[in-house]
């Protein structure tokens, strides 16, 4: 799991797909983090992307750098602890003038089940399982 993170850090930006009835729906997401040994995304909770995932908590990101991309599929889970709030925004401070751990919009989600897929041009996929 450190590697996917470390992977995402690196590319900064990378791509959430979650469903909508029969609609996929992709966007780009910047944050992730590692708490409590899970791998944590964060959005805000009246964004359409919070109400797709409770409808339907399974979700795909992928993320591409340097020849090299990443796919994660799993189940995303809420966590409404302040302290991992918290601990998203410490490391995303620039977030703190729209999030804050108290209020009821933050919100940050560790992948459950996730299964992640290391591609390249060249070599063979490799497979992580957190």
């Amino acid at each position: 799991m450190q590697e996917v993170y470390e992977f995402l850090k690196k590319c900064g930006t990378y791509y959430l797909a979650t469903v909508e009835g029969d609609q996929p729906r992709v966007r780009p997401f910047g944050t992730v983090d590692i708490f409590e040994g899970k791998l944590y995304i964060q959005t805000g909770k009246v964004k359409d992307v919070s109400r797709q995932i409770q409808a339907n908590p399974k979700v795909e990101l992928c993320a591409f750098m340097d020849g090299k991309w990443l796919r994660v599929s799993g189940r995303l889970v809420r966590d409404d602890r302040v302290e991992a709030k918290k601990h998203m925004l410490d490391n995303y401070p620039e977030l703190k003038f729209m999030y804050s751990p108290e209020d009821d919009n933050t919100e940050v989600l560790y992948f459950e089940d996730a299964t992640a897929t290391f591609y390249s041009f060249t070599k063979a996929p490799r497979v992580i399982k957190f």
